[in-house]
């Protein structure tokens, strides 16, 4: 099945007293609701009260459509899809709800693991065939629970461990983990660390080679302070527990730089604001470093703690609009392509207590910059040597006067900003995004663009083109993509650049999306080029994937008329529909609003009768008649006007209905035939009786 931007409601519908567009948005189906007159339909007389009541509410709702109009950027999805898939190929449904699932993907494979509750679903995407579904069971050991909840056994890790994959569970809270090979599973008893204790825990692994990170708390009742742990490899080592203040960890990722010693583990995470003052924010985001050969300190105090550990605030603020964002919610780090660690590109989602969401892009090179070089916060006397955060050579312990300044100062004074000369987010939205994956792909004449997919709290996925632009990175917001069959919140998120796939998985289903969705872009090779997607392209007559496509396709991305590149000067002008009404009837034309960033207008002849500007709350644009009347016979077009690109979206004529208005007629004459007929029968019967 193909995908599609959505259904379009049918044009032309007859509405009575109280049913209108703008109260009813049934009263535009087919057939009508209780409420909508059918075809000829008389009009009713409106009472005065009722009349100002309607006057009223008519006038609240342009306010309240204005009020959300200003606040439109164009950060908004320019069009909206609902991918359907092909039927058995593109999702698989669970058959049963799991409310917490963790996804496991290898970029290059056909296969998805998802973990749930007691079991791991193995699914498989293979190219052109239909996907399959099998179950792991992984069974809990029954303990003392204290409700059915507790005894079960959520998933929460897997992980690719040589031939086999690790699986983690809560194991009803005895935190456990099994190795599946060959489709044969084997326990590995209690792992504390690897899975906590409850689904709902804040947790992160992260694994490097035979060394394992956690974020675990290996104690249920004790140890309720959240710490970042070496878990396994040569010295186990924790933070301090004055470091970090309630933290809730984000991502975690090793950094191999130019010399093995100077390695670095960076750990993104939020906490809460140690500025108790009103005004300010609740949470600061943060960035950690540690150095990975940390061997511990000399002192009793340092020996089993990180003796690095730093950590720096992330900023992402706009001073243009004074709009703040403190509260991180996802990370994601897209390797530079020629393997300079420091070009490595660090995508942030943040929001704000009004769930306005921002994206914020730094580099590692300018993190390791301010680690390197920014003085301690509240430490005014000159730093020991070595500085705290220097990772040392040889496996040197860290002397006992540098921890202690780090472990009594552990941040430093300059923040990280965003890349690029204003220092200010990608772009803001008013949309609240939760996870983020990036992609960097190359266009069909080669030019390089990152392609942002963000999660959205509605469950739905947002598409969005960085480029660049006279050193400055621009965001244009492609599409807002449905990708389940039943809508539900997103668990998680995987992409896969080298099958050009997205793997999402919810409570329901998983779901694989590509990457490359060309078949949603109407309008001609106008309509495919305004879409500014660099996945697609103009090719034969067709929005084709520039990867289907056997040569070089019609592509336009960057400028802000890539209309203009299409053959023809002019898009193709809309059919022409026809529809014969009755004078004095109701009606209402209806025109969908397939881009967002567009304005829509009603012009009848030459007067323009209605216009929807972008972030009309409405998904059409709806022209009411209320008299139908000699003059509102005619043309009428709808045009989208998006920067210098005009199209007709719609082209109706209204023809006068002869034989509605000669039945019309002929009912008066009877109406009047019977009321002169009334009016005479009583001098009739009077006479006879008096005859």
């Amino acid at each position: 099945m193909r995908p599609w931007a959505g259904e379009r409601p049918a044009v032309g519908r007859w509405l009575s007293l109280g049913c209108s567009p703008l109260s009813l948005p049934g009263c535009g189906m087919t057939p009508p609701p209780p409420g909508c007159a059918s075809l000829g339909a008389p009009r009713a007389r409106v009472p005065g009260r009722l009349a100002r009541s309607w006057l009223l509410l008519q006038l609240l709702l342009l306010l309240w459509t204005a009020a959300a109009t200003q606040g439109h950027q164009r950060s908004g999805p320019r069009i909206s899809a609902v991918w359907k898939g092909r039927a058995g190929q593109d999702w698989v449904d669970f058959g049963l709800a799991e409310p917490h699932t963790v996804l496991f993907h290898e970029p290059g494979s056909s296969s998805v693991w998802v973990g749930g509750r007691g079991k791991v679903y193995f699914f498989d995407f293979p190219e052109g065939k239909n996907a399959s579904m099998r179950t792991v069971n992984i069974g809990s050991t029954k303990g003392s629970c204290l409700d059915k909840r507790d005894c079960e056994n959520y998933i929460t890790l897997l992980e690719r461990k040589g031939e086999g994959l690790l699986i983690c569970g809560t194991n009803a809270r005895r935190p456990s983990c099994w190795s599946l090979v060959n489709g044969t599973v084997e326990s590995l008893g209690e792992k504390r660390g690897y899975a906590p204790f409850s689904p709902d825990e804040n947790s992160l692994v992260l694994f490097d080679g035979d060394e394992v990170y956690s974020t675990i708390r290996k104690q249920e009742f004790n140890g309720k302070i959240p710490r970042f742990r070496r878990i396994q490899g040569e010295i186990e080592l924790y933070t301090s527990d004055t470091v970090m203040q309630n933290p809730q960890f984000i991502k975690a990722t090793i950094v191999h730089q130019d010399q093995a010693y100077d390695d670095k583990i960076y750990y993104f995470f939020r906490e809460d604001n140690p500025d108790k003052n009103p005004e300010a924010p609740l949470n600061v985001s943060r960035v950690a470093q540690l150095c990975r050969g940390d061997q511990g300190g000399e002192s009793s105090l340092s020996v089993s703690k990180w003796n690095t550990f730093l950590k720096a605030m992330l900023v992402c603020s706009d001073v243009a609009t004074n709009k703040n964002f403190n509260r991180l919610q996802d990370v994601f780090l897209l390797p530079d392509p020629n393997g300079q660690w420091r070009d490595t590109r660090v995508y942030g989602v943040f929001s704000n207590p009004w769930n306005y969401s921002a994206v914020c892009v730094y580099s590692l090179g300018d993190i390791d910059k301010v680690f390197r070089t920014s003085s301690l916060k509240g430490y005014h006397s000159s730093l020991p040597n070595p500085r705290p955060g220097k990772c040392l050579p040889d496996r040197q312990p860290i002397p006992t006067e540098t921890f202690q300044v780090a472990d009594s100062h552990p941040e430093v004074a300059q923040r990280v900003e965003p890349m690029g000369p204003l220092k200010t987010p990608l772009f803001h939205s008013k949309y609240h995004y939760q996870k983020v994956v990036v992609h960097r792909m190359q266009a069909s004449r080669g030019e390089t663009f990152h392609v942002l997919y963000l999660t959205t709290d509605r469950g739905t996925i947002h598409k969005v083109v960085e480029s660049e632009e006279r050193e400055r990175s621009l965001a244009f917001n492609i599409m807002e993509i449905q990708p389940f069959h039943h809508p539900a919140a997103i668990q998680a998120m995987s992409l896969d650049a080298e099958r050009r796939k997205l793997y999402v998985s919810s409570q329901w289903e998983v779901s694989q999306v590509p990457l490359d969705l060309c078949e949603v872009y109407g309008g001609g090779c106008h309509g495919c080029l305004m879409a500014r997607d660099p996945y697609c392209g103009w090719d034969q007559g067709r929005c084709v994937s520039i990867y289907s496509s056997q040569g070089p396709v019609l592509q336009s991305i960057n400028p802000a008329e890539p209309h203009k590149e299409c053959p023809n000067p002019k898009p193709d002008r809309a059919p022409l529909q026809k529809v014969s009404l009755a004078r004095n009837s109701r009606y209402y034309l209806s025109c969908p609003m397939e881009s967002r960033h567009a304005t829509y207008s009603w012009r009848h002849e030459e007067n323009v009768e209605q216009s929807c500007e972008p972030g009309h709350q409405s998904p059409n644009c709806i022209l009411f008649i209320e008299n139908l009347t000699a003059r509102q016979y005619g043309h009428y077009h709808c045009e989208a006007q998006e920067g210098s690109y005009l199209r007709e979206a719609q082209h109706w004529e209204l023809l006068p209905d002869d034989g509605a208005m000669a039945e019309h007629l002929l009912g008066r004459a009877r109406a009047l035939a019977a009321s002169l007929w009334l009016g005479v029968l009583p001098t009739l019967t009077l006479g006879l009786l008096v005859h």
